[in-house]
């Protein structure tokens, strides 16, 4: 085995070890961040202790003794660049010493460009009462990998969409602290698919593709206190465990694997991690406010991918717990303008050993820009752009397909993200009525 140590997972094919294991583009993992325009401009450093429906994703308490009608509406663009090398993959067939995958041994930019829209609106009841709705899109991605990549057998096509509906409620206890809560509705589809490797390496590869869908429930808390010049925030967003009704499609698989072609309706679980958020926002003068949030993600939640019957299998993901540091500046430069920036440090919750080229996640350092501008006392618009970079990593998961048969043909994965980084353009704008 060229000297390397490999474990392998009980599993049907490596498409069930990538279920849902998404790459990332701006936050961590695949947790997509951008639902607020004004937030992007400042590398959301500040969002839990702002106030107003553009902070309410952060903090249903956002809303609390707010007057009238706001909404929010943007819509962010994520371009991302970078390449999945192979560095030296092996296949190791029943009977047969470990070879070579093969095939294409660059990937230039699997993961798809994206738009991201998002939007919310409030309403102040009383001059206490307050609530909210938020729709966002916490969780997606689309990548594509070319049918002779190294890393096929790994990963082929992928889309991932979840539809985040958030009712709010928020309440002005008094005039210096808000309290919030909601329920998070959200709605995942996802479809992923790879090839999976015949007998013998003369023939052509089989391919293997999982679809699902459901709705699933979880809930959000929050509360805000000011003190003069200082606004603190802390919120709590739960896991939520999704269950996806759908079906495992098998083709192309030639002689004694022949029997395995089929459609097999089934049933997927896993959790999207928790957020505990903190963040402080102070007004140094007039004009000058610094901010600054720190996140702990429960990544820990998604530690396996659960396929019921007739599967009945688990697959392990090890994933961490990991933070997230932000520090920001918003300057008045006049009553209508403001200009703002930030940075933001994020850990990967991948692990070295269980990387593999449907995650090629890691480490990021996020530098943004943005600014408003108050139009009229009724709209303001909002713009943000944000350069985020990835530091180069390992793709070491080893699979395998048709684990625990006779036939269980390791892939031991050795790989590199390289070069990885992304350009987020965010514009978007309040409306008050």
């Amino acid at each position: 085995m060229a000297g390397k140590n490999w474990k392998v997972g009980i599993a049907t094919s490596a498409v069930a070890a990538g279920l849902l294991a998404p790459q990332a583009a701006s936050a961590q993992a695949f947790y997509l961040q951008e639902q607020s325009s004004r937030g992007a401009g400042r590398a959301f450093s500040g969002e839990v202790a702002d106030q107003g429906v553009q902070s309410l994703w952060w903090n249903p308490a956002a809303i609390a003794g707010m007057e009238g009608v706001d909404a929010h509406q943007a819509v962010s663009v994520i371009l991302p660049k970078g390449s999945v090398d192979n560095v030296n993959t092996l296949i190791v067939r029943p009977g047969q010493s470990a070879a070579a995958v093969g095939g294409s041994q660059r990937s230039r930019d699997p993961i798809n460009n994206g738009v991201l829209p998002s939007g919310a609106i409030a309403v102040g009841l009383t001059s206490r009462l307050a609530l909210g709705l938020t729709v966002a899109s916490p969780y997606s991605f689309t990548t594509n990998y070319d049918a002779d990549s190294w890393a096929r057998y790994s990963a082929d096509k992928t889309k991932l969409r979840t539809y985040d509906i958030q009712p709010s409620i928020a309440y002005l206890v008094t005039p210096n602290l808000s309290i919030g809560a909601a329920l998070n509705i959200e709605y995942a589809d996802a479809s992923l698919s790879n090839y999976l490797p015949n007998l013998s390496p003369l023939l052509a590869d089989g391919h293997q593709e999982l679809k699902g869908n459901g709705w699933d429930l979880g809930w959000s808390a929050g509360l805000q206190y000011r003190a003069g010049p200082v606004q603190l925030g802390a919120s709590y967003k739960s896991s939520v465990k999704h269950n996806l009704d759908g079906s495992v499609t098998t083709t192309g698989l030639l002689g004694p694997l022949a029997g395995q072609n089929s459609v097999v309706n089934a049933n997927a679980t896993f959790e999207t991690p928790w957020q505990a958020i903190f963040g402080a926002r102070v007004a140094v003068s007039p004009k000058v406010t610094l901010n600054g949030q720190v996140t702990r993600m429960g990544w820990s939640k998604f530690d396996a991918i659960r396929l019921g019957a007739p599967l009945n299998v688990s697959i392990p993901e090890n994933y961490r717990d990991t933070w997230s540091f932000a520090g920001g500046i918003d300057y008045a430069v006049t009553p209508a303008w403001t200009v703002r920036a930030g940075v933001q440090h994020a850990q990967t919750p991948t692990r070295n050993g269980n990387r593999d080229a449907r995650v090629p996640d890691s480490n990021r350092w996020n530098f943004a820009a943005g600014t408003s501008y108050a139009v009229s006392s009724r709209f303001t618009l909002d713009a943000g752009a944000a350069y985020i970079t990835f530091k180069d990593t390992t793709i070491d998961r080893t699979t395998a397909a048709y684990a625990g048969t006779a036939v269980q043909t390791p892939i031991l994965m050795d790989g590199k993200l390289e070069d990885a980084h992304a350009v987020v353009l965010s514009l978007g704008g309040r409306f008050h009525f």
